[in-house]
């Protein structure tokens, strides 16, 4: 059987390989996935604005690379990703520190020395690709004619690595300013502090600019006003794969800064959601994974904002998982998808409930007294969804069985507003503010819940038979009148009086 040899070209490969989707920020978190499995402590990323002479400039002080694994490291597709790698080790396909490089720059420049070696330097440039006079595919010895001096802070290190972008068309655009560069700069902040927030709380530094970052905690661990902060499961027939549920405090319990900073560099909705996470390296920010019921995916939406879920897979289950070159989509397991449905169902229903209730979720504990007859029942049919006004609330009932005549137009009544609640107006009003509707008594001023929460005292008493302390303990866990415990207290010290 006759064979050809079919080799790629260089320039059009190249070329198109610049195409695969990364943004700056994307592409230097693949530059320090390189520094973290060189086992650096230390990473300085440096943007300077020089018009079209701008470059970017990453330091570490990982253990470094002799020429031969240098030049292993600077081929396209270096590794074979079916390759067993280190359970540290954060690459899978070989390319990452080329096509992340080319996504920016046209030249790139990594020089590196290991500990008691001297330095080595090889040098791609997409500009001198294709010229006749060159081999195919020309990587050169050295840095850039005058480039030597940004590469000089490695001749003070014991052992580290500089990756050089040069000739930056794809950040350095027409019309691109230093203005740009800045705003560009803060994008860049917010992205590493997110996809590196574990590892650097374990010590690892990272700097942009001379500027140390600091880790962002999508989970607010440890925060008093979360509703849920489950054990780490270990998922079933899955070796090192685990996760831990999380329901962030609705806003109204967080201080301005606090919900500013949660809110995360995508916001609210585009941050809720699976954090996949490898050897501790954040993958995926927000989403379900496709997961969802009744055949239907789960959308991102305000309702459960606040469902964050965490995690963690091994990097041997890479192709399981289906991580691409961007490492920015994951796919689970057929066998994995029914666990992690459910625990995220239950995530959701939780992260719901707190939503609407604006943070202030009564916790029910076996043993204790109950809570009242919520004044609204939702009724769910083939036909779709209604609300109706609880006939057995304890106040509706006590004033129905007190109406005498009344009673036909007060049920009339009832039944109109049961019939006319604005729930389109309602529904586009929460979408346009991104926010549920005030109600509550959230705002409302001390007297009007002093006299609601009279009225169905006095209903719980007087009228269905409860003594005091009893009517009073059923309403400390009835919501709204839960958020009001001194009102409620001082229920039962006036009765007594």
């Amino acid at each position: 059987m006759a064979v050809r040899n079919a080799p790629p070209h260089a320039g059009s490969m190249l070329e198109s390989l610049r195409g695969l989707g990364y943004a700056p920020a994307t592409a230097l978190a693949d530059l320090i996935d390189n520094s973290v499995s060189a086992d650096a402590g230390s990473v300085d990323v440096k943007f300077e604005w020089a018009g079209r002479d701008s470059w970017v400039r990453i330091i570490d002080d990982g253990k470094g690379m002799d020429d031969p694994t240098l030049e292993q490291g600077m081929r396209l597709g270096a590794r074979d990703p079916r390759e067993e790698r280190s359970a540290r080790d954060l690459g899978r396909f070989g390319l990452g520190l080329k096509t992340a490089s080319f996504s920016q720059a046209r030249r790139l420049t990594v020089a590196s020395k290991r500990a008691g070696g001297e330095t080595v330097c090889l040098r791609w440039d997409l500009n001198l690709i294709g010229n006749p006079n060159s081999v195919d595919w020309p990587l050169f010895e050295g840095p850039a004619p005058g480039s030597d001096v940004l590469l000089a802070p490695l001749d003070k290190m014991t052992s580290g690595t500089v990756v050089l972008w040069e000739d930056i068309d794809r950040i350095v655009t027409d019309g691109f300013t230093a203005k740009d560069m800045y705003a560009l700069i803060d994008t860049v902040e917010a992205y590493l502090a997110m996809i590196f927030h574990r590892m650097l709380d374990r010590g690892l530094k990272i700097s942009l600019n001379g500027k140390d970052l600091k880790s962002w905690d999508p989970f607010l661990i440890g925060h008093p006003g979360k509703a849920l902060e489950s054990p780490v499961y270990r998922v079933l027939h899955a070796n090192g794969v685990s996760l831990q549920c999380h329901v962030l405090p609705h806003k109204d319990m967080l201080k301005p800064a606090e919900q500013e900073l949660a809110a995360g560099p995508y916001g609210w909705i585009q941050q809720e959601g699976f954090y996949v996470y490898r050897n501790l390296r954040l993958l995926l920010a927000g989403g379900w994974l496709g997961l969802g019921e009744r055949g239907k995916a789960w959308p991102r939406d305000e309702a459960h904002r606040l469902a964050r879920i965490m995690l963690d897979i091994p990097n041997s289950a890479d192709a399981d998982w289906k991580i691409n070159v961007l490492k920015s989509t994951a796919s689970p397991p057929v066998k994995l998808r029914g666990q992690l449905q459910r625990l995220a169902a239950e995530t959701r229903n939780t992260a719901r409930r707190v939503f609407a209730h604006r943070g202030f979720v009564s916790p029910a504990g076996s043993g204790k007294i109950n809570g009242l007859t919520e004044t609204w029942q939702i009724r769910r049919s083939a036909k779709g969804t209604s609300y109706r006004i609880a006939k057995d609330n304890d106040l509706v009932a006590s004033i129905l069985d007190r109406a005498g005549p009344l009673k036909d137009d007060i049920l009339a009544m009832l039944r109109l507003i049961e019939e006319t609640v604005p729930v389109q107006r309602i529904w586009l009003d929460t979408a346009e503010d991104k926010e549920t509707p005030r109600t509550g008594f959230i705002e409302a001023p001390e007297a009007d819940v002093k006299e609601t929460l009279y009225s169905m005292f006095t209903a719980l008493t007087k009228f269905r038979g409860f003594d005091p302390k009893e009517a009073c303990e059923r309403l400390s866990r009835t919501p709204p009148f839960d958020r009001f415990p001194h009102l409620v207290a001082a229920l039962n010290q006036t009765d007594s009086k």
